[in-house]
């Protein structure tokens, strides 16, 4: 089934009682990618960016113990259709990634929650270019930039 919007039926997007000022970024169904491979994720607002956060868990290490790259990027992909729903510019379905650039820093680590902060730098009628960094801490891990394209809601 094709998930066409963020419509709350399919999508979880209210506040988190667990975490006072953040909200859910989860679908209902958690058998699709986000919680089947990120698990749990929360969102806010933080200034001009969006924080996108994920709780690593054991399955998401590499053979070396630290965050599995593929982890990282899956995170920033989903950061950048949050920021664009957060930030307000437009609504981020239904859009896909055209390109995303990613500059692994430093390791993740399993201990401690792994957040992408991402701003939109310019919007277009169908584009969106928006760029980030996810951090541990004060601990920058990758820097990213994307581009989503957007395309107008199906009737």
């Amino acid at each position: 089934m094709p998930l066409d919007h963020l419509s709350d039926d399919i999508f979880d997007h209210g506040p988190d009682p667990d975490n006072p000022g953040w909200n859910h970024w989860n679908f209902h169904d958690d058998t699709l990618f986000n919680g089947a491979v990120l698990g749990r994720l929360i969102v806010r607002k933080d200034g001009d960016a969006c924080r996108l956060r994920m709780f690593p868990e054991r399955r998401h290490l590499n053979l070396q113990g630290v965050i599995h790259g593929a982890v990282t990027m899956g995170l920033i992909d989903i950061s950048l259709f949050s920021a664009m729903h957060v930030l307000g510019g437009s609504d981020s379905g239904p859009s896909v990634t055209l390109e995303l650039s990613t500059q692994f820093v430093e390791a993740g680590k399993a201990e401690e929650p792994l957040d992408a902060v991402t701003s939109i730098l310019r919007e277009t009628g169908r584009l969106a270019f928006l760029r980030g960094e996810v951090v541990q801490g004060d601990t920058i891990v990758a820097a990213f930039s994307g581009i989503v394209r957007k395309f107008k809601p199906r009737s």
